[in-house]
């Protein structure tokens, strides 16, 4: 063990103990104060069972020689066998396909030499199962999580939560998809099989030995880091072959702090059927759908009456204000490895360079090649779950939001003026169990504008996730935003759904409402930029 965790570990034992005190439901039900849930329990009888190794490993991302990554490597125990679903040669964890009420029970060995933690990122689980960073193990430690799949038919992702090391982990390797099947969705003729595939965007910088290269300074991470080469699925320059039916897209923002304005290269239109972790209630039609860190969209891709040999390219197309005005371009480190290669050039491609990618250019992501005409593919269903809208009557405090108050300042991002602490929850942040709150999300000294630099701090888009259920977006309000940056955004926000990630730009006020349901317990909420997690831009709930 090393000392700086011995370190970490004895301080935070400290602040567990405080918060122990103050809040013994939440940290000692069904565990030891703060210990690590290391033993299974007799009583819970899993339906899968799986074991997830946290190893150091090296795999290939580009030619010639191999990349050092971290990665959570699976093997199934006990289950059908589709429920994992190997992703090859590749950093990203195994794609887990899970069922609605499935009991599931999950080993976390840390194989590491450092601390680790895994969040299931969309799933509505136990305290205990959500990956609080207080429960991190050091390396050679088990975790056991046991939990039940509550959630309907949609698409979420696990990833290492482990508090100050999350950015740096999930850079290096540290995530994977899930899938969540339920009775509901077996009715309706969506795209399944080969048919239902992943496309996990990130962005990465490398060095000319082929080895990541992460941030070196602070400005780096109060921007957030921004990579030279775009990866899906793991892989530069991807290119999908299809035939010419519909596909369903699983798409997710795995990148630490990229925002996407998703687009086809010819203006065809994009077709959401999912965000976060549900179905929509009807698909939505969108000219571009922006997709923030943490954010997922199950796109329904249809390349019917396309000719064998055409090719579309997704591109993530420009746009404007979510950075501060006066740091318009943060320079990723590394040899220029920008957007796509291999024939696809910098013409009609958009842009190659040797330097960093700006948050807000256009460049492009995956290729679509048909390949083979087909006659059969299913028609897009005009309806696909039903969705209970919340209104402030369904809330305790339509006329008190919980405040979510988000600033930069002078190298601290903070929420409501304060940064992360394992042992604080203040009255605002304290949540009766079975309510549903309404909250309200903003930018303190919201006069400034999108990017706007403002005294004592800077402006940029945050992308806020909330733990446990999932909300609904109920309002965004533009009063403070710069209308002409707004404009190159506001089309490709998806709202109608379920959402546990919501991007709130500059100078915009976002309202929630969030059901507080089942569970007891410290639930977090923070900016999922992750270089902005790790610096503090975190808080939690206390649910009793």
């Amino acid at each position: 063990m090393n000392n700086n965790y011995n370190r970490r570990q004895f301080l935070q034992t400290s602040a567990l103990a405080l918060a122990a005190a103050a809040f013994p439901k939440a940290l000692l039900a069904n565990m030891g104060m703060g210990a690590a849930k290391s033993v299974a329990t007799p009583s819970f009888k899993p339906d899968v069972e799986i074991e997830i190794n946290a190893i150091k490993t090296a795999v290939s991302i580009l030619s010639g020689e191999k990349t050092n990554v971290y990665k959570y490597e699976s093997k199934l125990l006990k289950g059908l066998p589709e429920t994992l679903q190997s992703l090859g040669d590749n950093y990203l964890g195994s794609r887990l396909n899970l069922q609605q009420g499935q009991k599931v029970r999950v080993f976390l060995h840390n194989q590491l030499g450092e601390p680790n933690i895994l969040h299931w990122h969309g799933l509505h689980v136990p305290q205990s199962s959500d990956g609080h960073p207080m429960y991190a193990i050091d390396s050679g430690e088990t975790y056991v999580y046991e939990f039940e799949v509550v959630n309907p038919a949609g698409t979420s992702f696990y990833h290492s939560h482990t508090h100050s090391f999350t950015a740096r982990h999930v850079y290096k390797g540290l995530a994977g998809m899930i899938t969540v099947t339920d009775a509901n969705e077996k009715k309706l003729d969506l795209p399944h099989g080969e048919y239902d595939l992943p496309l996990v965007i990130q962005d990465r910088s490398f060095d000319e030995n082929n080895q990541l290269v992460y941030v070196h300074n602070m400005h780096e991470r109060m921007l957030g880091f921004l990579g030279t080469t775009i990866l899906v699925n793991g892989k530069p320059n991807k290119e999908f072959e299809v035939k010419s039916r519909a596909y369903r897209f699983r798409t997710l923002n795995g990148s630490n702090s990229r925002i996407y304005k998703l687009a086809w290269d010819d203006g065809t239109p994009l077709v959401a059927i999912g965000t976060d972790g549900h179905l929509l209630e009807t698909p939505e039609t969108k000219p571009y759908i922006m997709l923030a860190p943490g954010e997922r969209v199950d796109l329904w891709l249809d390349f019917s009456g396309r000719k064998v040999g055409s090719t579309l390219v997704m591109y993530s197309l420009p746009y404007q204000g979510l950075m501060p005005a006066m740091m318009k371009m943060q320079q990723g480190r590394g040899r220029g490895r920008m957007g796509m290669r291999g024939g696809m050039g910098m013409g009609a491609m958009g842009m190659m360079s040797s330097g960093g990618l700006e948050q807000g250019a256009k460049f492009p992501i995956a290729r679509f090649k048909v390949t083979e005409k087909v006659s059969d593919s299913p028609k897009l269903p005009q309806h696909l779950s039903t969705i209970k809208r919340f209104t402030d009557a369904s809330v305790d405090n339509a006329n008190n939001p919980i405040p979510i108050g988000l600033a930069m300042g002078h190298m601290q991002p903070t929420i409501n003026g304060r940064s992360f602490a394992m042992d604080r929850v203040e009255t605002s942040e304290k949540v009766a169990l079975g309510s549903h709150k309404k909250i309200r999300i903003f930018h303190e000294h919201a006069e400034g504008g999108m990017g706007m630099g403002m005294m004592g701090g800077m402006h940029m888009a945050h992308p806020i996730h909330l733990h446990g259920q999932q909300y609904q977006v109920v309002s965004r309000k533009t009063t403070h935003v710069n209308p002409e940056d707004y404009a190159t955004v506001s089309e490709g926000f998806l709202d109608k759904g379920w959402k546990d990630t919501v991007l709130v730009v500059p100078g915009e006020e976002v309202e929630i409402i969030k059901p507080f349901e089942d569970y007891a317990g410290l639930f977090l909420y923070h900016c999922h930029n992750l270089e902005h997690e790790d610096l503090g831009m975190m808080r939690q709930f206390y649910i009793s």
